[in-house]
C-alpha cells in the first residue's frame, strides 16, 4: 500500500467535496435555507466512492463490495433527506433557523465555513474507505465477511427508523406529538445510532486491511458529532423548544441513543 497515494486519492476527494459545498452554499445563500446541507453531506459520499473506486489500486472484487454497499447507504440517506429537505424547501429546520438567529449578520460567513468543514468532514470519515480499497490481498476474510452482516443490519435498521418517523409524521393526527412506537420506543434517535452501527461495520471490515485500525476515527467522529455536535444536542434542543411537554416525557421513558443506554435524567 502506497502512503502517498492514499493521500492523492484523499486531496482530490477533499477538494472535489469543497467545490460542492461552495455550489451548495452559494444556493443557501440565495434561497435562505442551510438545511441543504445535509442532503448534500451524505451525496459527496457517493462522489468519494467513485473517485476512490477509479483511481485506488487494490483488489477488483473487495472495491466492489465496499464501495457497493456505502454507495447503497449514502444514496439511500441523501435521497431520504432530499424528500426531507427539498420536500420543505421554503422551510428552513429549526436548527438552522436557531442558527442563523444567534449568528445574526455573520449567518452567511458562517454558514460558508459551516459547509467547507462538513466537506472535510466528508473526507475524514471516508479513512475506512481509503485504506480498504488499497489493500491487495485477493482473499476476503471472515472479519469482512462479519462487517457485511452488521452492515447490512445497521441499514435494514436506519432504513426501518427513517420509515416510521416519516410514517408518523405523515399522519395529521400526530401534529404536536412525540414518535415513540417500533424502535422509537426503545430510542429516542434510532436512526442515528444504526447510522453509526454502520461506520462501525467499516471499521471492522478495515480491520483486515494494513493501517486498518487508523479507520477507527470514523465512527469516533460519528460518534461525538451524533452525541455532542449536530445531532443528538440540537435534535433535543429543537424538539424540547416545539413541544416541551410531550417531549419531556418522552425522554423519561426512553434512552437518547443507546436502546440499552441509561435513561437522561436516571
Amino acid at each position: 500500500m502506497d502512503y502517498k497515494h492514499l493521500l492523492f486519492i484523499a486531496l482530490i476527494s477533499l477538494l472535489a467535496c469543497c467545490f460542492i459545498m461552495f455550489l451548495v452554499w452559494l444556493w443557501a445563500k440565495k434561497i435562505k435555507n442551510a438545511g441543504v446541507v445535509d442532503v448534500f453531506w451524505a451525496l459527496n459520499f457517493p462522489v468519494i466512492t467513485i473517485i476512490t473506486f477509479i483511481l485506488s489500486e487494490g483488489f477488483e472484487t473487495r472495491k466492489i463490495l465496499i464501495c457497493g454497499i456505502f454507495l447503497i447507504a449514502e444514496v439511500r440517506l441523501g435521497f431520504h433527506l432530499w424528500q426531507r429537505v427539498i420536500g420543505h424547501i421554503n422551510e428552513e429546520e429549526g436548527r438552522y433557523v436557531q442558527l442563523r438567529k444567534e449568528w445574526g449578520k455573520n449567518a452567511d460567513r458562517n454558514f460558508f465555513f459551516f459547509f467547507q468543514f462538513q466537506a472535510i468532514s466528508n473526507v475524514l470519515l471516508a479513512i475506512p474507505f481509503f485504506i480498504i480499497t488499497a489493500n491487495p490481498n485477493p482473499e476476503i476474510s471472515m472479519i469482512e465477511y462479519i462487517a457485511l452482516g452488521i452492515w447490512f443490519i445497521a441499514f435494514i435498521g436506519e432504513m426501518m427508523a427513517d420509515q416510521q418517523l416519516a410514517t408518523f409524521k405523515k399522519n395529521p393526527n400526530n401534529k404536536g406529538k412525540v414518535c415513540d412506537t417500533g424502535l422509537w420506543a426503545y430510542s429516542r434517535h434510532p436512526n442515528y445510532f444504526f447510522e453509526w452501527v454502520s461506520w462501525m461495520a467499516y471499521f471492522i471490515f478495515a480491520l483486515a486491511s494494513p493501517w486498518g485500525l487508523l479507520a477507527i476515527i470514523s465512527p469516533a467522529i460519528i460518534l461525538y458529532l451524533l452525541l455532542k455536535v449536530t445531532g443528538v444536542p440540537n435534535n433535543e434542543e429543537q424538539n424540547l423548544r416545539s413541544k416541551p411537554v410531550a417531549y419531556k416525557k418522552y425522554q423519561q421513558t426512553t434512552s437518547a441513543f443507546f436502546p440499552w443506554g441509561k435513561k437522561v435524567g436516571s
